[in-house]
């Protein structure tokens, strides 16, 4: 993989862990009528981060070196 893919890559995967996280907490704050679009983006997030690694996966790159574990 070029360096500058595997940059890139790393910079979605760390904004996707950052968001996750936020939304974390928000969830903890969040009164009921929040939690159902809170939950959604959660899930979402989720995804997205199961689509790469099944990606990584198929196509040989190693999570770690892409920042996903």
């Amino acid at each position: 993989m070029k360096p500058n893919y595997a940059e890139y890559i790393q910079d979605v995967v760390i904004t996707l862990h950052m968001n996750l996280k936020e939304l974390q907490e928000r969830k903890n704050l969040a009164e009921s009528q929040e939690l159902d679009h809170i939950e959604a983006k959660l899930l979402a997030y989720h995804e997205v981060l199961a689509i790469l690694r099944s990606s990584a996966d198929e196509l040989g790159i190693p999570r770690g070196e892409i920042g996903l574990l």
